[in-house]
C-alpha cells in the first residue's frame, strides 16, 4: 500500500501543509544523550563504591545541568543555521537587485543541472525570474544548497530538553525509590530504554527495529561500561 494517496486533493494538502523541519534529530539525540549521560554517571559513582544519595545527587544535576546545556547548544546551532540562511536569502535579493542580467544566468544553469533544456529551459527560466520569492528560494538550493523552510531554534530546544530529562532520569529512579540491588535495576532499565530508543527511531529509517534498537543498545552499554570501570578504579 502506499505511504499516501495521490489525488490532486491530496496532493495539494500534503505538499501545502508541509512543515519542514520537525523536532525527529532533536528528540532522539536528546534521548539517548540523556540515558547515556546519566547513566554514565550512575555507573560511574557506583563502581567507586559512593552511596546511594551521591549517585542521586550527581545525577539529578546532571539531567538538569546537562540537558539544559544541550537544549541551549542546540538553540543556539540552531538559530545560527537559521541566521546564515537570512543572510544568504539577503545577499540573493541584493544581487537580484543589483545584477539582474547574471542571476538570471545563474538561474537558467541551476535549471539546466535539473534536466531542463532548449524552449523548455528559457521558459521555466522567464517564469520563474518574474516570481521574486520562487526566484531566491531556488537559488538558496542551487547555489548554497540550503532548504527553503526555516528551522526551529525554540522549539528543537525544547524537545531537545524534554526527551533529555525524561530519558535521563530513568537511571535514577530505583536509587529515588529505595529498590533493592538499585544499580543492578538501572542498568536493566537503562539499556531496555537505550533498545526502546533504538528500535522506535527505525520508525523514520528503512533498518528493521530490532536491528536499530541492538545498535543504540550497543552504543549506551559501551559508554557505560567504559563510565563503570574508570569508576571501578577509585572504590573506596
Amino acid at each position: 500500500m502506499p505511504d499516501h494517496g495521490h489525488s490532486q486533493h491530496e496532493i495539494e494538502a500534503r505538499i501545502e501543509s508541509a512543515t519542514g523541519h520537525g523536532v525527529l534529530r532533536d528528540t532522539v539525540y536528546g534521548a539517548i544523550d540523556g540515558a547515556v549521560t546519566t547513566f554514565a554517571i550512575v555507573a560511574g559513582v557506583a563502581g567507586a563504591g559512593l552511596s546511594p544519595f551521591v549517585i542521586v545527587a550527581l545525577g539529578l544535576a546532571n539531567v538538569l545541568a546537562d540537558g539544559f546545556s544541550m537544549a541551549a547548544g542546540n538553540y543556539s546551532g540552531t538559530k545560527a543555521e537559521k541566521d546564515n540562511m537570512l543572510r544568504l536569502r539577503a545577499v540573493e535579493e541584493r544581487h537580484i537587485a543589483t545584477n539582474p542580467e547574471g542571476e538570471r544566468r545563474e538561474l537558467r544553469h541551476i535549471l539546466s543541472l535539473k534536466g531542463l533544456s532548449g524552449d523548455v529551459l528559457e521558459q521555466a527560466t522567464d517564469e520563474i525570474a518574474r516570481h521574486h520569492d520562487n526566484w531566491i528560494e531556488l537559488m538558496l538550493e542551487g547555489e548554497y544548497g540550503l532548504s527553503n523552510t526555516m528551522p526551529h531554534p525554540m522549539r528543537g530546544a525544547l524537545a531537545t530538553f524534554g526527551a533529555f530529562l525524561v530519558a535521563g532520569m530513568i537511571p535514577l529512579l530505583p536509587f529515588l525509590f529505595g529498590v533493592q540491588n538499585a544499580f543492578v535495576v538501572s542498568s536493566g532499565m537503562t539499556l531496555a530504554v537505550f533498545f526502546a530508543i533504538g528500535a522506535l527511531k527505525s520508525k523514520w529509517s528503512l533498518e528493521p527495529w530490532w536491528r536499530s534498537g541492538i545498535e543504540t543498545f550497543l552504543i549506551g552499554g559501551l559508554a557505560a561500561g567504559i563510565a563503570y570501570f574508570v569508576g571501578s578504579l577509585f572504590h573506596v
